[in-house]
């Protein structure tokens, strides 16, 4: 079970069942233990309905990464979507300055997400997104400071639903998880190894 916290106001309790169920459905995936997720406020102008989690990766007590993923539902469908639901994510991790300035990190990191999406299963079509890369370098007083880059990882895709209309979201929060994981460079986890989610205490603790 991802580690998860509850707003008040929360989505899970409001909307049509199968955007209720399908809220429901984050809550059961797994993540790594390096990952602390918790609900957040989602964005209430995009669509009628719509759910959001945050996530930061943490290794020894050093943040390296972050990311949302935020569900949205619109019964009446949305031609661009090709869907009735929609998920959208962001990722951010700090990477080595030499991958930054790798001209194929862009295409490197869009296939990260397509290739964690597969990886568990999560059915999807209409992908869409960018890759941002962010190099900094320090000049004048400051030049004994060594450089830094972040690579940024925006998408949104329509997920598959089934023959019902109904939607299992935990394999595309899986694949979010993994996404982050990925881009601060932590290794996959070993084929037949379950990740077991951390017992780290809530966020200020």
């Amino acid at each position: 079970m991802a580690r998860h916290e509850t707003h008040p106001g929360s989505a899970a309790a409001a909307g049509p069942a199968e955007f209720r169920a399908a809220v429901e459905s984050m809550r059961r995936a797994t993540l790594r233990p390096e990952v602390f997720c918790e609900e957040m406020p989602a964005p209430q102008r995009i669509a009628p309905w719509s759910s959001a989690l945050s996530g930061d990766v943490t290794v020894d007590d050093e943040d390296l990464g972050t990311g949302r993923l935020i569900l949205l539902h619109d019964p009446a469908g949305n031609d661009a979507w090709d869907g009735t639901f929609r998920c959208v994510a962001y990722a951010r991790a700090d990477i080595d300055p030499e991958l930054g300035a790798d001209p194929m990190l862009a295409a490197v990191g869009w296939s990260w997400l397509v290739e964690a999406l597969e990886a568990h299963g999560a059915g999807f079509h209409a992908a869409s997104g960018t890759v941002t890369r962010v190099t900094t370098e320090s000049f004048g007083q400051m030049a004994d400071e060594s450089g830094t880059a972040q690579v940024e990882i925006r998408a949104s895709w329509t997920p598959d639903v089934d023959d019902a209309g109904a939607l299992d979201m935990t394999a595309h929060v899986e694949a979010w998880g993994e996404l982050m994981c990925t881009a601060v460079g932590l290794p996959p986890v070993p084929e037949g190894v379950t990740a077991i989610p951390s017992r780290r205490g809530q966020r200020g603790t």
